[in-house]
């Protein structure tokens, strides 16, 4: 099938650049001596899960209960859950799974604890936990500086029957906030990364030196991951203890906020979404708009460090050139505004390619991924996992 044939807006994934950066994050793990735990909740697709086991990934990150059903169900054996599972009814789907993988969760609270240990207690083994820690990002989690409150807390994970402590896990999510005090890109990267890493291995050593909980190096996961921390991520080792894995997601597609981080080069981009002018206005006021069919349900109203607008408009797919005239810059429901300047000369009909600022949310929209070798769709993948 050619991209002509292809009804808009439609999600185009280029095949060679997925392969790239699919094997350039395996090789980053290799290198750091790391296991590949990827978020899946980038893609949702069983497809793309497959392509990255194939090349070395060990198990799979999800974000809700709905995609470790999903996977486990396509037969992927170890889900680690990087949210903090919360009600009976959750814990007992996640139980049902473990008849056929492995299943990891995170808490952060005594309380989430004392519901998890309430339903897995009747298991004949107990469930992998990992303590949720925020090493900056201000979200969930306790605060790295906080070893009292963590040893505290893993004390009693330790205690509460059907719970395994099985290390601690962060998501470095500061690492989107870009340079400060002068920085250069390159620089913030390197210190939010230095940060998640250095901050969870001081915590792991003073959790090795707590009573009532059994922490020793090589036996206790040490789990870090975003996609712009791991761009200059290095392993290191404290007490004995390293990171033991990693778990990007943004990382198999790329995006414009990733491109602003210098995170990514915009040919990193394996995500566009193909969509067509459905009119062109010239205003009162002189200026000169097209209006496209992709509006706030396929792309993300998100914006982030160092963006201009809801996406990049490309001159060029074949070479990843953006255009210099055209600007995504509002978005209703159905419709993306592009405003008009130079060359830019746009007609209702038109097809263009459009780089989404943020490439999991615009996935998380929609029904299907088409895999695309330059013009030639080779492929079409759905988008399984969606709900929770």
């Amino acid at each position: 099938m050619s991209l002509a044939n292809l009804s808009t807006p439609a999600l185009l994934v280029e095949q060679s650049c997925l392969q790239d950066n699919l094997a350039a994050m395996q090789e980053k793990a290799d290198a750091n001596d790391v296991t590949l735990r990827p978020h899946a909740k980038t893609h949702k697709s069983v497809a793309l899960a497959r392509r990255q086991r194939e090349r070395g990934a060990e198990g799979l990150t999800v974000a809700t209960v709905t995609e470790a059903e999903t996977f486990v169900g396509a037969g992927v054996d170890d889900v680690r859950v990087a949210y903090p599972v919360t009600g009976r009814e959750k814990h007992e789907r996640l139980q049902v799974l473990r008849d056929e993988a492995t299943i990891s969760l995170t808490v952060d609270t005594v309380a989430g604890a004392e519901q998890a240990s309430a339903i897995y207690a009747e298991a004949d083994t107990p469930v992998n936990v990992l303590i949720e820690v925020d090493v900056g990002h201000g979200r969930c989690g306790v605060h790295w500086s906080d070893e009292k409150a963590t040893v505290t807390l893993a004390q009693h994970i330790a205690a509460l029957p059907g719970l395994r402590l099985a290390g601690i896990l962060t998501h470095a999510g500061q690492a989107y906030n870009g340079p400060s005090d002068g920085e250069t890109e390159v620089e913030a990267l390197r210190r939010a990364s230095r940060h998640e890493r250095d901050r969870m291995l001081s915590l792991a050593s003073a959790l090795a030196e707590a009573d009532g909980v059994e922490v020793i190096p090589h036996n206790f996961d040490i789990s870090v991951g975003s996609t712009p921390s791991m761009a200059a991520f290095e392993n290191a080792e404290r007490d004995g203890f390293r990171v033991t894995e990693i778990r990007p997601g943004n990382y198999v597609m790329h995006d414009a906020i990733q491109v602003a981080l210098g995170a990514a080069s915009l040919p990193d981009c394996a995500l566009t979404v193909l969509t067509t002018v459905i009119s062109t206005q010239e205003k009162p006021d002189g200026t000169h708009h097209a209006f496209v069919d992709a509006g706030k349900k396929v792309f993300t109203t998100d914006t982030g460090y160092g963006t201009s607008g809801h996406g990049i408009a490309l001159a060029d797919a074949a070479t990843m050139q953006p255009h210099p005239g055209i600007k995504v810059n509002h978005l209703s429901e159905e419709h993306g505004w592009l405003t008009l300047s130079g060359d830019a000369d746009l007609t209702v009909g038109d097809r263009l390619r459009i780089v989404p600022n943020h490439a999991c949310v615009t996935v998380a929209n929609q029904d299907r991924l088409h895999v695309v070798d330059g013009n030639a769709v080779v492929d079409t993948w759905t988008v399984d996992a969606r709900g929770w």
